[in-house]
C-alpha cells in the first residue's frame, strides 16, 4: 500500500514541467479535533494519492492545513472524497489566483505537532472563541473608518511585496513572534476596531481567539484571506484595497493581486517584487532579485555563491564543511543589515 512517494523529486519535476495537464492549485484548513493523527494521515494520503493530488499537507490533532494541486479532470472527484470526510465536508477551496498548475510535483503529508507554528498554549484559552469574519464587501466598509486598526499577521518577506492599506506590518520571521509583538503594540487599544488578515485565513483563526483571551473587545479578520478578498473583489467589481503581490508558500513564491510593484532588489535597489531562491544550494537563501541582477549574479545572491557554483561538484562537497554563505547568516531576506547593492556581496 502507498504512503509515501519514492521516486526522485527531480524527476518529478522534470516529468510536470514537460506534461500538458491542467492542474488546479489551491489550499485549505480546518481545525479539527483528529485523535490519531497518523492514521488519519495515512488515509488521506490514500485517499488524495489515489485523485493526483500534489502538494503539501500538514496534519496534527487541532486539524490540517494543506497547499495542494489537482488534476482539472480530477476536480470533482477530489472534492467528492475531501468532502466524504465529516469535518472537511463544505470547507472553503481557496483557489490560487494566478497559476500555471506546476506549483508541486508530489504529494506530501505530514503529521506534526501543531498545522501552524505559533508557540501558544491552546489549553490556557478557547480557540473556538474567534474573531468576526468579514467578507470583501465589510472589510471595506469597516476600513473606511480611519480608527480601524488593520494588521498583517504573516512574516515580513511576505509583507514587504504586498499589503492592504494602511496596515501594521510586524517585522518577523514567523508568526510565533508576531503574536506577542502585535499584542505589546496594540495593548493600549484594545476597545477599538482590530482587524487581522493573512493569506488564507488560518493564521487570523488562532490570532484572534488569543486576542479576545487578552482583552481585546473588537477583534475581526478577513475571510479567506487575501486569497479569497482578491476573488469577491474580483467578482463583485469592487475596490482592492490590497496593494502589490500576495506570497505563497510553493514554487510560483507569488500571485499578482494589485498592479503596484511596492518591492525592491535586494541586490540594485530598482522596483522588483520577484522572490527567488539563491541557486547555490548551499545558501538557497530567500531573496527579492530582478531580472538584471539574475542575469549579473547567475541567479545567486552574491558573486560569492556565483562563483562557488562554478566549481566542480567534488570541489563545491568539500567546501560546503567550512564556508558560510549568507544563507547560513541571514533569515529569508533579512538584507537591513546590508546596504542595497554592496551587502549581497559579504556573503
Amino acid at each position: 500500500m502507498k504512503l509515501y512517494n519514492k521516486i526522485n523529486g527531480e524527476v518529478l519535476k522534470q516529468r510536470l514541467l514537460e506534461s500538458s495537464e491542467k492542474r488546479i492549485t489551491l489550499s485549505f484548513y480546518q481545525y479539527a479535533n483528529i485523535e490519531n493523527p497518523e492514521l488519519f494521515r495515512n488515509q488521506l494520503y490514500i485517499m488524495l494519492d489515489g485523485a493526483g493530488v500534489f502538494g503539501r499537507i500538514y496534519v496534527a490533532a487541532e486539524g490540517v492545513n494543506g497547499q495542494i494541486s489537482v488534476p482539472e479532470n480530477n476536480f470533482e472527484e477530489f472534492k467528492k472524497r475531501l468532502f466524504s470526510i465529516p469535518f472537511l465536508n463544505g470547507i472553503r477551496l481557496n483557489i490560487a489566483i494566478e497559476d500555471d498548475g506546476k506549483s508541486f510535483y508530489k504529494l506530501k503529508i505530514k503529521t506534526r505537532k501543531k498545522i501552524v507554528a505559533d508557540g501558544l498554549d491552546d489549553n490556557s484559552f478557547d480557540v473556538t472563541k474567534r474573531g468576526q469574519h468579514l467578507d470583501a464587501i465589510s472589510y471595506n466598509k469597516l476600513t473606511d473608518d480611519p480608527k480601524t486598526i488593520v494588521v498583517d499577521m504573516r512574516n515580513h518577506y511576505e509583507s514587504e511585496v504586498g499589503f492592504f492599506e494602511n496596515a501594521i506590518r510586524p517585522d518577523v520571521v514567523t508568526f510565533r513572534e508576531a503574536l506577542p509583538l502585535v499584542e505589546d503594540m496594540l495593548a493600549d487599544k484594545k476597545d477599538q476596531n482590530i482587524v487581522m488578515y493573512c493569506t488564507g485565513g488560518i493564521r487570523c483563526e488562532k490570532a484572534s481567539a488569543y486576542y479576545l483571551h487578552k482583552g481585546f473587545e473588537n477583534v475581526f479578520m478577513v475571510d479567506g484571506g487575501i486569497i479569497e478578498y482578491a476573488r469577491q473583489c474580483e467578482k463583485l467589481g469592487l475596490p482592492n484595497k490590497f496593494i502589490g503581490k500576495n506570497f505563497v508558500f510553493d514554487e510560483r513564491l507569488g500571485e499578482r493581486i494589485g498592479g503596484q510593484v511596492v518591492a525592491k532588489c535586494h541586490q540594485c535597489g530598482g522596483p522588483c517584487d520577484v522572490h527567488v531562491n539563491c541557486a547555490n544550494d548551499a545558501c538557497h537563501l530567500l531573496f527579492i532579485q530582478c531580472k538584471g541582477c539574475a542575469e549579473k549574479y547567475n541567479n545567486c545572491c552574491s558573486t560569492k555563491c556565483s562563483d562557488f557554483t562554478k566549481l566542480p561538484e567534488e570541489e563545491q562537497k568539500e567546501l560546503r564543511k567550512s564556508v558560510v554563505f549568507n544563507g547560513s547568516k541571514f533569515s529569508k531576506g533579512r538584507y537591513k543589515a546590508f546596504k542595497i547593492g554592496e551587502g549581497l556581496e559579504m556573503g
